[in-house]
């Protein structure tokens, strides 16, 4: 069994085990608070390509046991030294990197902030730790864990490879994969001119996710019948 394999040692977050969590948004995720997380990078390589924009959104729940989103962080980020930028991705999300106003940061200043405000989060939601939603989520996923890596912060919040992906989401409950298509689909507004920036795309992923997780329980899906 794996290090990471996290069902094997928090079994007080089960809901089905005798001491399940009191908060309610801790037993609708079995200890894990959702995040939403975007980014837009040099490429799709996160070991070599650019970190350039990096957006999260947390996930709260009101007392109907309804999710929405709540908090959103953002920040342009610098290419960390020796960093791959390819030039369609920057035609793609049309980032300027040299732009006056672009007032961006340092990766391990990015990342830093956005922990410290899960961590804050996590904590405020009774839950245990922050699992990362994403759009196509292993993509994030793999670039937050990358930039993780080369500035060695030691407590990262996030579970280190589950995640939750709109993009299935969207097949299961639209039938569309694609992020504006599926927002459409669920009676969504979506502004394709504002489409990959992070901090759009992080707040569009987050209403999406929320409107799937609320129409489940609408419908009786949650929570389960004893």
């Amino acid at each position: 069994m794996s290090e990471f394999d996290f069902d094997s040692d928090n079994d007080s977050l089960d809901a089905s085990a005798p001491g399940k969590p009191k908060s309610p948004m801790a037993y609708r995720f079995r200890g894990f608070l959702p995040v939403v997380v975007d980014v837009e990078t040099g490429g799709f390589n996160a070991a070599t390509d650019a970190l350039l924009e990096i957006a999260a959104t947390t996930i709260a729940m009101d007392e109907d046991g309804m999710v929405y989103p709540d908090q959103t962080h953002f920040f342009r980020v610098e290419p960390f030294e020796g960093a791959n930028i390819e030039a369609a991705a920057l035609e793609f999300t049309g980032i300027k990197l040299d732009h006056p106003l672009r007032q961006a940061v340092s990766e391990e200043h990015a990342i830093t902030e956005i922990f410290k405000h899960v961590r804050k989060a996590v904590k405020s939601a009774g839950c245990k730790r922050a699992v990362l939603v994403g759009h196509n989520a292993f993509f994030d996923l793999g670039f937050v864990n990358a930039a993780v890596e080369r500035i060695q912060i030691k407590r990262n919040p996030f579970h280190p490879f589950s995640c939750f992906d709109t993009a299935t989401l969207g097949g299961l409950a639209y039938g569309q994969t694609v992020l504006a298509k599926a927002c459409s689909a669920a009676g969504m507004d979506f502004d394709g001119r504002e489409a990959h920036s992070a901090r759009y795309d992080t707040e569009k992923t987050a209403e999406l996710f929320c409107t799937i997780v609320n129409r489940w329980r609408e419908m009786g899906g949650w929570p389960p019948v004893d």
